[in-house]
């Protein structure tokens, strides 16, 4: 640190803080540079790197803090760096002189700017005996200085310190807190300074394990240490000033644990369980053990080695096996492994760490179980030399025969599975021998179809083996051999046709009772004697007949090649042969007739409808020709007009454009719209030719500028179909029908309404209607009535006894009527009487009631009326013509009938 001469003494700590902190600002400003601030990073390390091993820090400058830096190491398999610059170990293994030195390099993620920096990694020396320290005595660690003052500038020193690290041994008995090392700044002369530490342990979990004073910086340990749960304990220790500005870079801190024998090695199972084959050879590899020791691996804590304390049984020998002691490796060290006689041995194995040592060395136990495995030493071996079967003909997938054999050896392993094979007496492959999985059985079956009258009888040979070949030195043939005799039996089989399908050409057109061919089925049986039948199975167009004795076939129609039953000029008959057998059997044939085309069909015009306009231009009538022949019975055609009618040439023309196409076109220069049928004349090229009448019906329509009919004339001018018109007549009818039966639905309701009541409703006027009643009954005969209250009113109640003026202007008038025939009057009118007179009443003082000859209705009336009918009612004097102008004064409502009957002439 600097003086400053003559200044007081208080006031040295101040300046000397004021300037310590220009000269760092001043000196950050001046030297600031992207890169690493070292040539060289060094750290000091034991000879045995661990995984995950933080070995140093490494800085990196960066004046840009925007910038974004990715460390690489030149040595990735060994070495990676975080992003916070620890370097650290990849895997575990002995440093070497080779390894001790290696590239960093630092590149910016955006610019890709690369910068590199060496590292160099030294090993530490041996263990020395060193002099007894005073246990009170603590080491000191000094944090290294950031500056220092040289030639009258800053200078940067070349690297940070590397801390060995400290060793503390695990399960330690205290007194705790236990001092490790005490940490100092060589500042805390002038300045007031506070200690931290950070780091798992410390203010990371597991917190608190790690303290430290904050004054003094002594670094100690709160409790005991367990090095099987954290081995190493990486740590920074902090010095900042009273305002908690950093004042010197952190240091790392590194505790290793050091190992106790504190944990007993550890089988990872308890039973092992492993198998040798009977008859091994001494050295034969039986199977490893392994335990493991929590303890440290690489020290005599955790290092094991294994040995055999037992063996049972001790037959043949007491040490049938050994046991590698480092890799627990258990091996044969005796012959006469014998299943038959041992068929298990059980091995007490014990792991003991401390290399083995028994006195230091802690222990543990598990059992090894190990089993003696069957080798073949015996073959299969047939129980009889000759088996026998049968099988019926054309049958496949039949157990023929059943095989047995014999092994010796262990069921249901390779030495005891038998394998057969047939060595002879089947050339074709028509049988197979499969293995009974439970029993070893052999199972002969059939795989292919067997002809009774080819083969009668087969006789194998079979061979029968393991599976695994016969272990070596055994006095046995590998294999057993035995015969097999198979009778085949004779089935009745089905009759076929050959060939099949049988294909003739024939032309179309061929009458009736023409004989076609000969179908002729084959009984593949002949050592039966069966006859054969033939019957049709399938014939669409029932064109044909089959003789059932000889299979001759006949036609029975014309064949037709247009006919929907014929596909690619092809027709399909099947037939069915049937023999006679037991039970009996058939079989089917297709018969394929190829059609020749013959020229029996004209030419007709297509399309059957087309329109135009009234005049030539602008629409012209594309046409072809439909001919159902093939060629050359077909196209090209030739297209003509009649001569008759005359108008067909006279307003049209057609031409021709090729062998197929035509064009009709109108002649005149105007023809009024509608429907024309043209008849146009088309002729075939068929030898010799054929040529038909076709009816071409023409729309004729008005046309818009292109040449398009318009929507009126396209409605109108079309027409409509036979079918659409009687589907619209269809819906009239229906129509119809709703409408009358509405009608006399509402008829019939009236009537109801009008029967319930006495008199017909005011707002009902029916003076200008009929009323029809339609029941009458029987007559009048049949019940007492007096008809002269309908007949004459007026002699019931006359009209002097009606108030004078007042009238109703539907009343009969005062003057002369034409006089009506008198009929007597009832003597006794009774209750219709009074019925008719209290109706009549009840009219009288109703001006909205209807004419008084029409108030009542009569439902039934007898079997007879002294009233005549209404085809017989005159006038007074016969013949002559009635004044009805009295109707005149009856009201508005007879003036009607007033206009009608006395209206003169009109």
């Amino acid at each position: 640190m600097c003086r400053i001469a003559g200044a007081p003494r208080t006031l040295l700590p101040l300046l000397a803080a004021l300037l310590q902190a220009s000269v760092e600002a001043s000196g950050e400003i001046a030297l600031c540079k992207t890169g690493f601030p070292e040539d060289v990073y060094s750290a000091v390390l034991p000879k045995d790197v661990h995984e995950g091993q933080p070995l140093l820090n490494v800085k990196f400058s960066n004046c840009n803090r925007k910038r974004k830096v990715q460390y690489e190491s030149s040595e990735p398999a060994d070495f990676k760096v975080d992003e916070d610059g620890t370097v650290y170990a990849v895997r575990s293994f002995p440093l070497t002189a080779e390894q001790a030195k290696f590239l960093i390099y630092a590149q910016d993620k955006e610019t890709q700017e690369k910068w590199q920096v060496a590292v160099n990694l030294s090993l530490e020396p041996p263990l020395t005996e060193e002099p007894a320290k005073d246990p009170h005595e603590i080491e000191e660690i000094v944090f290294p200085r950031q500056l220092a003052k040289h030639s009258g500038s800053l200078q940067r020193q070349k690297r940070d310190w590397v801390i060995p690290p400290i060793n503390l041994p695990e399960n330690s008995r205290g007194p705790f807190p236990q001092e490790l090392v005490r940490i100092r700044s060589d500042r805390d002369k002038n300045l007031s300074l506070r200690y931290s530490v950070t780091g798992p342990g410390a203010d990371q979990p597991p917190t608190g394990i790690f303290i430290i004073n904050p004054i003094s910086g002594q670094l100690s340990v709160t409790k005991p240490l367990d090095r099987e749960l954290i081995a190493r304990f990486h740590l920074r220790a902090h010095a900042v000033d009273i305002n908690g500005n950093q004042v010197e870079n952190p240091i790392d801190i590194v505790i290793n644990v050091i190992d106790m024998n504190d944990n007993r090695p550890e089988f990872l199972h308890q039973v092992w369980n492993g198998s040798v084959p009977e008859g091994s050879k001494p050295g034969t590899y039986v199977m490893t053990v392994t335990a493991i020791d929590a303890d440290d691996p690489n020290a005599q804590n955790g290092m094991l080695r294994y040995r055999i304390l037992s063996q049972a049984p001790s037959t043949p020998s007491p040490n049938m096996f050994t046991i590698n002691n480092e890799t627990g490796d258990i091996i044969t060290v005796a012959a006469g492994l014998d299943r038959e006689k041992v068929q298990q041995y059980t091995l007490i194995i014990q792991a003991t760490d401390m290399e083995g040592n028994p006195t230091y060395g802690l222990s543990n136990t598990a059992t090894a179980v190990i089993t003696v495995t069957d080798v073949n030493d015996n073959p299969p071996e047939f129980m009889a030399m000759t088996f026998y079967g049968e099988v019926p003909e054309n049958r496949v997938d039949v157990i023929v025969a059943n095989l047995t054999v014999t092994d010796k050896d262990q069921p249901h392993t390779p030495a005891w599975n038998a394998v057969y094979r047939i060595s002879g007496g089947d050339p074709t492959g028509r049988f197979a021998i499969q293995t009974d999985p439970n029993s070893n059985d052999g199972l002969v079956t059939v795989v292919k179809p067997i002809d009774f009258e080819t083969n009668r009888m087969f006789v194998l040979t079979v061979a029968a083996e393991n599976q695994v070949p016969l272990a070596k030195g055994i006095q046995h043939p590998p294999q057993s051999t035995a015969t097999v005799s198979v009778t085949v039996i004779d089935v009745n089989e089905n009759p076929y046709f050959a060939p099949n399908p049988k294909i003739i050409r024939q032309e179309e057109g061929l009458h009736a009772g023409t004989m076609l061919t000969t179908l002729t089925a084959q009984d593949p049986d002949r050592y039966m004697q069966q006859s054969i039948r033939y019957t049709k199975l399938s014939d669409p167009a029932n064109w044909l007949k089959i003789d059932p004795v000889n299979g001759q076939i006949t036609t029975i129609a014309v064949l037709d090649r247009e006919s929907p039953n014929v596909k690619n000029n092809i027709y399909n008959a099947t037939f069915l042969a049937s023999d006679n057998g037991i039970p009996p059997m058939s079989g089917t044939g297709t018969l394929q007739i190829y059609l020749l085309d013959i020229n029996d069909n004209a030419p007709q015009v297509l399309p059957q409808e087309a329109e135009t306009c009234e005049t030539p231009e602008p629409n012209s009538i594309n046409i072809t020709a439909l001919d159902y022949d093939i060629d050359p019975n077909a196209g090209p055609f030739a297209f003509d007009l009649p001569l008759s009618p005359v108008t067909i040439k006279r307003n049209w023309t057609i031409t021709r454009l090729n062998g197929d196409f035509a064009q009709l076109n109108l002649k005149i220069k105007f023809l009024e719209a509608g429907i024309y049928e043209v008849p146009i004349i088309i002729t075939d090229s068929g030898n010799p030719p054929k040529s038909n009448i076709s009816i071409l019906r023409v729309k004729v329509c008005q046309c818009d500028s292109n040449g398009d009919c318009t929507d009126v004339d396209r409605i109108v001018g079309a027409g409509l179909g036979t079918g659409a018109i009687i589907a619209i007549l269809l819906c009239i009818i229906i129509l119809l029908i709703l409408v009358l039966m509405f009608v006399v639905w509402m008829k019939r309701r009236d009537k109801e309404r009008q029967a319930k009541q006495l008199l017909i409703d005011p707002e009902d006027d029916v003076r200008d209607n009929i009323l029809k009643y339609d029941e009458e009954g029987g007559g009048e005969e049949d019940q007492d009535y007096d008809l002269s209250q309908l007949q004459q009113p007026d002699t019931v109640e006359p009209d002097a006894i009606k108030p004078v003026g007042i009238r109703r202007l539907d009343e009969r008038p005062i003057h002369a009527e034409p006089q009506y025939p008198v009929r007597s009057a009832a003597p006794h009118p009774g209750d219709i009487g009074d019925f008719i007179n209290e109706g009549l009443k009840a009219a009288d003082n109703d001006p909205t009631a209807p004419p008084y000859d029409s108030l009542l209705v009569f439902d039934y009336e007898g079997s007879g009326s002294t009233a005549g009918s209404l085809s017989s009612l005159n006038s007074s004097s016969s013949g002559g013509d009635q004044d009805y102008d009295y109707l005149n004064d009856w009201g508005p409502r007879f003036k009607k009938l007033a206009d009608m009957y006395g209206g003169g002439d009109d």
